[in-house]
């Protein structure tokens, strides 16, 4: 038996392979880049048609009640709850991460003021998700009180970082290039025995590694559920306040939905009870509606069975790297250990940039980040053991060839 005979035995043990199709993956496509946009459920379709040919097209405006729209933040919040360790209504589905970071980054800061006026800091990794570091800059700019955004270089000096005069540590639980996990309740606890509050980003968590919110006693998170959570391209993110904090402040984008009565229509502001006051406007119901295709597929497993498998295809495809692409410049700057990584493998390459291209174009559809990052993401959901074989194999041949240097793969598009 050769090793891709192997891993192909191991899909035919794996519990989870009936999953891979409920996925509308071509066959001939193997898709490693879950991590960027998860691949679409077949329920998808059917979900939109129903939505635009029936409620939207049928209902027209008696679907926000008929239909269930008006509860479809919170419903859809429900149901994501478990993959994060969160109690029910304690998590709505709704904007985009951005958008819900300015709304948690506000009410944090707005909460540690109360506490103490004095704590004018935002720590966060100079590694983070840019769009984290914008937000934390575009707020600072608007409160204009003397807070700072206080950015460390590595993951050892954020213990130090945080101290008597943090507010707020701004912290993404897995990094978006490297693969990098924090241990969340470790870090939590560090940052409450200095008197801060934790506010943590799941976009690379949700739905790809196990994840408790309340155990690791966080006070605020944010997560998106286009990636790992299959939502669609887009979709809207979610925001989780445990129950302890969501009265405790007002978030700064009081719009009409999460008032405590919108359709009083009333001209005073007065924020609902719980996680409804961080809701905004009116929703996108289409797109909403889709998520819940994505998370009706996790009903069907646990992510300690998706955590197992994440981190065998991982292991393998490290492994396979490592010995068949040998003679090649790839670095590894994914951690190794599993309690310190997420569900991806990232790789340093000289040519990354075209070196990912020449795969997408045979079919082995990764992703890239500057500087020189190919990012390959495992979805255990519909990733097999096999695609990790001949995803390596085709990149393999494509630096054994050197058919990366082809001119048409350094061409650059808006989005890499």
């Amino acid at each position: 038996m050769n090793l891709r005979d192997e891993a192909a035995a191991l899909d035919r043990e794996d519990p989870l392979a009936p999953l891979h199709d409920q996925f509308s993956l071509a066959s001939d496509t193997i898709y490693l880049d879950g991590n960027s946009l998860g691949v679409a459920p077949k329920a998808a379709a059917s979900r939109a048609s129903e939505v635009i040919s029936g409620e939207w097209s049928q209902g027209l405006i008696r679907s926000w009640n008929t239909a269930g729209w008006f509860a479809l933040p919170k419903r859809l919040g429900n149901k994501l709850a478990p993959l994060i360790g969160a109690e029910q209504d304690e998590v709505v589905v709704t904007d985009s991460i951005s958008t819900n970071l300015f709304k948690v980054l506000s009410a944090a800061l707005r909460l540690a003021n109360e506490r103490d006026p004095k704590r004018r800091v935002i720590v966060s990794e100079r590694s983070n998700f840019p769009t984290d570091l914008y937000i934390a800059q575009g707020l600072i700019e608007q409160l204009d009180r003397g807070y700072q955004l206080r950015l460390v270089d590595n993951v050892s000096e954020l213990a130090s970082a945080i101290d008597e005069n943090t507010a707020v540590a701004m912290i993404t639980h897995v990094n978006y290039r490297t693969g990098a996990m924090h241990d969340m309740a470790a870090l939590t606890r560090t940052i409450h025995a200095a008197g801060a509050l934790a506010v943590w980003d799941l976009a690379h968590s949700a739905g790809a590694v196990p994840v408790d919110l309340n155990g690791a006693g966080a006070d605020y998170a944010v997560g998106c559920t286009y990636k790992y959570l299959n939502g669609g391209p887009g979709s809207p993110a979610f925001a989780w306040v445990p129950k302890r904090l969501q009265n405790a402040c007002t978030q700064p984008l009081s719009g009409w939905w999460g008032h405590k009565k919108p359709f009083e229509m009333s001209p005073e502001y007065r924020p609902d009870d719980g996680i409804g006051r961080f809701l905004c406007g009116t929703q996108p119901i289409i797109s909403m509606a889709l998520v819940e295709c994505g998370l009706d597929v996790f009903l069907q497993t646990n992510m300690a069975a998706l955590r197992q498998k994440s981190l065998a295809l991982s292991d393998l495809f490290i492994a396979l790297v490592e010995s068949r692409c040998a003679n090649f410049p790839l670095r590894l700057i994914t951690p190794r250990a599993h309690a310190e990584r997420g569900s991806q493998a990232s790789f340093e390459h000289p040519h990354g940039y075209e070196v990912m291209q020449a795969l997408i174009a045979r079919g082995v559809i990764g992703d890239y980040r500057e500087p020189r990052i190919l990012r390959f993401g495992f979805t255990p959901l519909y990733t097999r053991y096999v695609d990790v074989w001949d995803a390596v194999e085709t990149l393999a041949d494509i630096l054994a060839t050197e058919a990366w240097r082809a001119p048409e793969f350094a061409e650059r598009g808006a989005v890499t």
